[in-house]
């Protein structure tokens, strides 16, 4: 009869295959976990799109784009400045590139040669040009920054006027002063109505309107 004896040893455990290890670290390989510089561009694309969103938001009704030189100004001092200005306007701190890209192949464009520095942009959307830009002059004086964060350009009905010609945009007459003028014109020689018809083509027009209408009441009540 035979006797059989059990191993006196167990047997030793095999590794894993080695092509396992292999495929896992090319799983990661093909799976690297997001880094966060490319979350931060993403992040800075986004903000840039939105800004330049904004830009054009701003543009639409609005009847004179002007550049501030920011540069210095404190962040209270700009505030200050946001506060004084009329609900018809508003500023906004954009880089020039941005603002660049929000007003290219539109009117606006011609505002690109002041496109340097720091700059602040104010969005006027009032026909009443003067008034929207005596609250800035007020806060130049106020501040002693009158040499230093001037204007530095803006355009107006598709012309551009340098920080030199802003004196033409500050003693523009008024609406009601240029119907007033307009109107006398009607009333007076056919020459002082050529000299009137110089003003912008949409104070003519609402001008011109609104005489008819008066006539036409002054028909109705006779």
């Amino acid at each position: 009869m035979e006797t059989s004896f059990l191993p006196t040893t167990l047997p030793t455990a095999k590794p894993l295959p080695a092509f396992r290890t292999l495929s896992t670290a090319a799983s990661l390989r093909r799976h690297p976990r997001p880094r966060t510089s490319t979350i931060r561009a993403a992040i800075t694309r986004g903000r840039k799109e939105e800004t330049v969103a904004t830009v054009r938001e701003k543009l639409e009704g609005c009847y004179l784009l002007a550049g501030i030189k920011y540069e210095g100004l404190t962040v209270k001092q700009l505030k200050g400045l946001r506060d004084a200005l009329p609900e018809t306007c508003s500023l906004l701190v954009a880089k020039n590139t941005l603002v660049g890209k929000a007003i290219e192949g539109t009117p606006w464009e011609a505002l690109k040669p002041c496109m340097k520095g720091m700059n602040a942009w104010l969005f006027v959307h009032t026909e009443e040009v003067p008034t929207a830009l005596k609250p800035y002059r007020a806060f130049q004086k106020e501040e002693r920054v009158e040499e230093t964060n001037d204007f530095v350009g803006a355009v107006f009905e598709g012309k551009f006027y340098g920080p030199g010609d802003f004196k033409a945009l500050e003693t523009m007459p008024s609406r009601a002063e240029v119907y007033a003028k307009l109107l006398g014109a009607l009333q007076g020689p056919a020459t002082s109505l050529v000299t009137t018809l110089q003003a912008p083509a949409r104070d003519v027009v609402a001008v011109l309107s609104a005489y008819v209408r008066k006539l036409e009441e002054e028909a109705g009540s006779a």
